[in-house]
């Protein structure tokens, strides 16, 4: 179940997606299932088979000079109506910190 304003999912941009694997499943005993993209590998990072995090290759030019981030989506009601307020859906609050909203599908 999601509610407007809450955190609903978190999603590792990494380079080296197998370090980042091998680090949270060693550290944190996460365990991992692979989602084929277009251009690569998704991966659902699970916590008693449930889902908790994903994690995104940075892959190609268009991540030149991008740090790795942890990107945090927030569930909103409706994202169309609330960019009216923002402009974009990953935003960026005035210190800087970055912020992605979602519109869930559904409660899975």
């Amino acid at each position: 179940m999601w509610s407007h304003g809450s955190f609903y999912w978190n999603e590792l941009m990494a380079r080296d997606v197998e370090q980042a694997k091998k680090f949270y499943g060693s550290t944190i005993g996460w365990t991992f299932d692979a989602m084929p993209m277009p251009d690569g590998t998704y991966w659902v990072a699970k916590m008693d088979d449930e889902p908790v995090a994903g994690i995104f290759p940075m892959i190609g030019p268009d991540f030149d000079g991008v740090p790795e981030n942890w990107l945090s989506y927030l569930a909103v009601d409706s994202v169309d109506a609330r960019l009216k307020a923002a402009k974009a859906a990953i935003i960026q609050a005035p210190g800087g910190a970055t912020i992605a909203w979602i519109t869930p599908a559904s409660d899975q």
